[in-house]
């Protein structure tokens, strides 16, 4: 019988010469890694100390427990519709049961059949676990065009991270468990150890640069931190003892470490997921729709968790989605078949772990991108055993920068690669994708190992094209033992977890016995088994119970009502809800730039059409709940959104290129229309058609009105962004209406015209409607801008950021506004947001001017000696451009005051808004001139903003300079006094006097005067003075 090699420690000895013979024998160099004698596994370390990982700690419980099957506590039995409120509250029911003393409360389980879901089912507590009763008997069916994750297992994230100390040791290598700090530790205490990434480490990489003598994507210090959650298991003096090994070296050199304690009270613990099938529905006239589920299943701030046994089809993104605060993660036994999405990035990467000591055993994924994929500087360890990829768009292994401690375990890439090297600028400047990390017994069209310096990475027995100065061994052999994953386990915790791997049912020897021979030919009739249909036999091998007597959930669901703000709506030239008037600062969104690493999260703006697939939060893909509910607190009262100069960051070079794949970058701003998934567009993905829309981006647009009219704020909404038709010629290089980029023959010239080589200048022609089919276009566009937000009234809409084009298209616009208002019997609030030529014609415009409920200031202002800067529309140049050439000087409170009070008292039925110079400094020049939406501070008392909305400007008996007020004459003032003149009014009526500080909003002092002449000093500074009569 063939006997598979022991790879190493076997030299096979050659004759030598008898010169050689007389020179001393060269020093054997030890493998890294071993069968000794006694079949058990020896490392060799380097001078350092630095060696292989044990990747034994990968998975639940670190591998020390086998997945239970935990009680049955409730069961959901089918029903047509919407499964989604009946499961939630199934698994809401089971998260309030009591802990049993093994951390478990119980599973839902899913009977036989079909189960719709058309929202998210959320697992937030310990010990819940969600159950079917088998692939082929329950199927959860992600419905509708949403692209939220089907399943979420998350706890809170809410990590408390004590002060940090210096780790004391010189050199910690990879795999020690064992460091040395100064600390008050105890056995049982959790830590988080961080390695910094300096200049000088980064330098020494050479990841400063990735060429072209641009160093944007370079690293840079800071950006690179490793971070290890681990608990002290021994504590003698100074050293601790942790319960996990450490996957990248420490090096004072570089920075050494540090080590703090932490808590994490809301993470949660022993939930999982297990025996069903999850499939998304899509177009089916789109073989790639991308406005369906991304996301098979989420876990955030989640240990010793797991997902088993599970088929999952259809899916644009992830169908397991681990994230960085995840650890001890066990994914088995899962399949997943036809993905749906455009072939690129952040798309398909199927199998995908950003957490610690992740486990992925016996997986199988077809079509994929990133099929099984080791994400940002995951610290590992991780173990991706017995997987397969067929037939994978691009490579697995790690897809952003160095992910430490990653083993790759007769891991088969059938058609593309395996990576563990230098990406160089690609995923945004990845740089090494791993360190430290092994590929074992693997097969694929092409295995990269290179090798870090500082570091290692290790390829044995690998059956592929070669690439990498990495650390090769017996490549082309099948080697002992079979798996390193298994044979680490056994050293370690003995034989109560045996090796649970496909079978290898026959031989490979070269020169077999003749009855051998036969039995291997009558066994080459049947096809080899393959390892998708091992996986579908899990459930014969390791059974989940399923059969119970358990009660059923209730079916009676009653969805909660939603309170609702007062409608908005326009009183008297004042835009209101109720009776108050609608005040707080207006933000835009960002148009481009950005990153999902950490140091792309600090300081930014929220946006309602960014997209992450599979993250959530600021700067990520925005909870809209969330962000709401911070508009509130921070006292934002709108967002002024415009669709975005670009759809992914890589155009954030600025360059105009076609480029070469689709492997975009996020985070991604959406458009407004929909890929077609035909032909390619300049970015690589497949081309837009004009006349469908993107539906993840008006219903996110939509989820946003919908909260802002029940939470009282606004939505100022951009049907254009102007951006992508002037300026720099990337501006317009992805831009949806560019013919290379649509299938709707929008006629504009290609190649394209730019100026200089460099600069676009297609204003006119986008704004020329004579072009019918463009006219045809813009007209279906403005009505979607229009009947996607039926039933809201807190929206405004505008023509577009940065419009200063013609008159021409103004007078289209609002022609179509107003055809749609005749034809559907809605009213919207129309505002009108030019240059200020335009905005006049516009309002002299007996046809049109009806049509507009609200003037929007903003591109033209009144400067502070008096004169006005208005660039005139039409002229083919950007807001900016027309200020490089006039050069508009800053306005002022009596110059906004100006501008905002002419138009009133030209339109008084008409809200007037003031978004140019100066306009968040200046809200109280907007108020006082009987403005709308003004920059103004919280203020306490409710009354002050009705009285503000039912008062009219007035001039003061005895007017003096920096002096404003408002009047009701059955209400009382508001005053605004910035002068050192005093102020007397005459008073008919007991009244009270309220001071406000205009900067914070508080309330200075209150007093009650009598009848007569009400004497206020001079002002030491700007003042608020209320008066209210009695």
């Amino acid at each position: 019988m063939y006997q598979t090699k022991l790879f190493l420690g076997l030299v096979l000895g050659l004759g030598l010469g008898t010169a050689l013979a007389q020179k001393p024998k060269p020093v054997k160099k030890q493998p890294p890694i071993q069968l000794n004698a006694q079949q058990k596994l020896e490392y060799t370390t380097d001078v350092l100390g630095n060696r292989i990982l044990d990747f034994s700690y990968c998975g639940y419980r670190a591998g020390e427990a086998a997945i239970p099957n935990v009680p049955i506590q409730i069961r959901v039995p089918v029903t047509k519709g919407d499964a989604t409120a009946r499961i939630q509250a199934a698994i809401d029911y089971v998260s309030k049961l009591p802990l049993t003393t093994e951390g478990f409360r119980g599973a839902i389980l899913l009977e036989k059949g079909l189960y719709e879901v058309r929202g998210t089912l959320k697992i937030k507590a310990s010990g819940v676990v969600l159950r079917g009763s088998g692939i082929h008997a329950t199927t959860l069916r992600g419905t509708g065009v949403s692209r939220d994750d089907l399943v979420t297992i998350t706890g809170k994230n809410d990590q408390r991270i004590e002060k940090a100390v210096p780790l004391t040791d010189a050199y910690v290598p990879v795999n020690a468990r064992v460091v040395h700090a100064h600390a008050s530790l105890q056995p049982g205490d959790l830590v988080q150890i961080q390695r910094p990434s300096t200049k000088a480490w980064i330098d020494t990489l050479g990841m400063d640069h990735f060429g072209g003598g641009v160093t944007a994507l370079g690293w840079k210090p800071g950006q690179r931190d490793l971070y290890w959650h681990r608990k002290v298991v021994a504590v003698q003096g100074n050293e601790l003892t942790l319960d996990a090994p450490l996957t990248t070296a420490l090096d004072q050199t570089f920075g050494g470490g540090t080590m703090a304690r932490y808590t994490w009270p809301g993470k949660i613990r022993q939930s999982g997921l297990e025996n069903l099938r999850m499939e998304s529905t899509y177009d089916t006239k789109n073989p790639k729709d991308e406005d369906h589920r991304w996301t098979g299943v989420t876990l955030e701030n989640v240990e010793d968790a797991w997902v088993r046994q599970v088929d999952f089809a259809h899916f644009a993104g992830s169908v397991v989605n681990v994230q960085e605060t995840a650890q001890r993660i066990t994914v088995e036994d899962c399949r997943s078949f036809e993905p749906i999405s455009e072939i690129g990035g952040e798309r398909r990467y199927t199998f995908y772990t950003k957490g610690q000591q992740t486990l992925f055993q016996r997986l199988y994924s077809e079509y994929g991108y990133h099929d099984f994929a080791v994400g940002f500087c995951a610290t590992g360890p991780q173990a991706f055993v017995q997987c397969e990829a067929h037939l994978p768009h691009s490579f697995s292994g790690g897809v952003d920068s160095w992910a430490s401690g990653v083993l790759f375990d007769i891991v088969n890439s059938d058609g593309n690669a395996l990576r563990f090297g230098n990406l160089g600028q690609n995923g945004q400047g990845a740089g090494y994708n791993a360190a430290n990390s092994v590929f074992w017994q693997c097969t694929a069209a092409l295995v990269q190992c290179d090798q870090p310096v500082l570091a290692q990475n290790w390829a044995f027995g690998t059956w592929a094209q070669f690439a990498g100065n990495g650390y090769w061994e017996q490549s082309n052999e099948h080697i002992r033992p079979r798996s390193l994953y298994y044979a680490q386990v056994k050293e370690r915790l003995g034989e109560r977890f045996p090796e649970a791997l496909m079978p290898v049912p026959t031989e490979a020897s070269s020169s077999p016995p003749v009855n051998v021979a036969q039995e291997l030919t009558q066994a080459s009739l049947r096809p080899a088994l393959t390892l998708s249909e091992f996986i579908e036999k899990a459930s014969t091998r390791n059974a989940i119970p399923v059969e119970t007597k358990v009660a059923a959930v209730d079916s009676k669901t009653t969805p909660g009502s939603v309170p609702q703000s007062a409608p908005m709506e326009i009183k008297k030239g004042v835009l209101v809800r109720g009776e108050q008037i609608l005040t707080g600062r207006r933000q835009e969104v960002p148009w481009w730039n950005g990153s999902t690493r950490p140091q792309g999260l600090k300081n930014v703006k929220p946006h309602i059409t960014r997209f992450v697939p599979g993250r959530t939060g600021v700067g990520l893909t925005d909870d809209l709940d969330v962000l709401t509910d911070s508009m509130q607190a921070q006292h934002i009262l709108a967002i002024d959104h415009n669709y975005g100069l670009w759809y992914d960051r890589r155009r954030d070079d600025h360059e105009r290129i076609r480029r070469m794949d689709g492997e975009v970058w996020a985070p991604f701003y959406e458009l407004p229309f929909a890929r077609s998934g035909k032909e390619t567009a300049w970015d690589g993905l497949s081309k837009y058609d004009l006349t469908k829309y993107n539906q993840w981006y008006w219903n996110r647009l939509r989820q946003f009105a919908d909260l802002a009219d029940q939470k009282g704020l606004i939505l100022v909404h951009e049907h254009y962004f102007q951006h992508n038709i002037i300026e720099a010629g990337a501006h317009y290089a992805d831009f949806p209406w560019r013919p290379v980029n649509n299938l709707n023959h929008t006629g504009f010239p290609e190649p394209v015209p730019y100026a200089g080589d460099k600069r676009v200048f297609m204003a006119e022609q986008f704004y020329d409607v004579t072009h019918p089919e463009r006219r045809k276009l813009h007209r279906a566009y403005i009505r979607q801008c229009l009947n996607n937000f039926i039933g809201n009234t807190g929206v405004v809409q505008l023509i577009g950021a940065e419009y200063t084009g013609p008159l021409s298209f103004v007078q289209f616009w609002i022609d179509t506004i107003k055809e749609w208002e005749k034809e559907t019997g809605k009213r919207v609030t129309v505002g009108l947001s030019t240059t200020k030529d335009v905005q006049d014609a516009i309002l002299q415009d007996v046809k049109r001017a009806d049509a507009v409920d609200l003037i929007d200031i903003k591109y033209w202002h009144y400067q502070a000696d008096g004169s006005v800067y208005a660039p005139a529309g039409g002229q083919n140049l950007a807001p900016r451009q027309h200020a490089r050439l006039l050069k508009p000087k800053r306005s002022s409170f009596e110059q906004v005051y100006r501008a905002v009070k002419e138009y009133r008292e030209k339109y008084p039925n008409k809200a007037v808004t003031y978004a140019g110079d100066s306009y968040d400094v200046q809200g109280w020049a907007v108020l006082l001139a009987g403005g709308s939406m003004p920059s103004l501070p919280p203020i306490a008392d409710g009354a002050f903003l009705q009285a503000a909305a039912r008062m009219q400007p007035v001039n003061l008996p005895e007017n003096g300079p920096n002096q404003y007020a408002l009047s009701n004459p059955a209400l009382g003032y508001i005053l605004y006094n910035d002068s050192n003149q005093a102020i007397s009014l005459p008073v008919q009526k007991s009244v009270t006097v309220t001071r406000i500080d205009p900067k914070t909003g508080q309330v200075r002092g209150v007093k009650k005067s009598d009848l007569g002449m009400l004497d206020l000093p001079a002002s030491q500074g700007p003042e608020v003075i209320w008066i209210r009569f009695q």
